[in-house]
């Protein structure tokens, strides 16, 4: 079975854009597990546009009393959101190349191009207890790489899936991620998934086969307020199923 965690980053845009609390994330993070979903996920930018370090903070004291859902936080290794999971100490933590400035998450890592920073940082966390994951694109140079760093999982990049899907370049582009999937597996990684997957495309992905978890947050929000939130979860955990 492949673990559901939601990525409440768009419930924190929506409480942002108003100067309330509201949506309140801690709310929305509970409807969700009373929902049956296995893990919360956040991104915690430096500017804190969407979830905020209190977030972090709140939600890691929250889903500590849940032992079947995980906390998962993402983000670029600066020193800053390392003391912040360091504190919060989730269950696992996903980093991620991302510039302050962008959007959204839209590579993976260049491992050997990271100056040892990954390293470093897999290194602290590891030691307050915190399982890693890398942000990857399905490439095979990159699996390798991220093998040889330490960390536990990866999680792939599934844009270009996600693009790609229903068109006739689809299945040389699944095949990618499939065999991606497969080095990881055999070289001792477990493998995450995460990035425009929906109710419409991950049926499909999950063919894959040994998918442990995946994060969806944007699709899933926009599919909540069209279907309701009960219907839309009871069916991705289906699929997960």
């Amino acid at each position: 079975m492949t673990k559901l965690s939601v990525n409440l980053n768009k419930i924190a845009l929506l409480r942002n854009s108003r100067g309330r609390d509201y949506p309140n994330v801690l709310e929305y993070a509970r409807r969700f597990v009373d929902l049956g979903v296995n893990g919360i996920t956040i991104h915690p930018r430096p500017d804190e546009r969407h979830a905020r370090r209190q977030d972090a903070m709140d939600l890691g004291e929250m889903l500590g009393r849940f032992e079947a859902v995980e906390f998962n936080i993402e983000g670029y290794p600066s020193e800053e959101f390392l003391q912040l999971v360091e504190s919060v100490r989730p269950d696992q933590c996903t980093l991620v190349p991302d510039g302050e400035d962008q959007i959204t998450s839209d590579h993976g890592w260049d491992i050997s191009g990271s100056s040892g920073i990954l390293e470093m940082s897999l290194q602290r966390l590891q030691e307050a207890g915190i399982r890693c994951s890398l942000f990857l694109d399905p490439d095979i140079g990159q699996v390798r790489a991220a093998a040889q760093t330490g960390a536990e999982r990866i999680e792939l990049y599934t844009e270009e899936y996600a693009r790609n899907y229903g068109l006739n370049t689809a299945d040389h582009v699944f095949e990618r991620y499939r065999e991606a999937a497969r080095l990881a597996e055999e070289s001792g990684l477990g493998v995450n998934a995460g990035h425009d997957l929906d109710l419409n495309n991950l049926g499909r992905f999950l063919e894959i086969g040994n998918i442990l978890e995946v994060s969806i947050g944007h699709a899933l929000t926009i599919e909540c307020i069209d279907c309701g939130m009960e219907a839309v979860v009871s069916r991705y955990l289906e699929i997960c199923a």
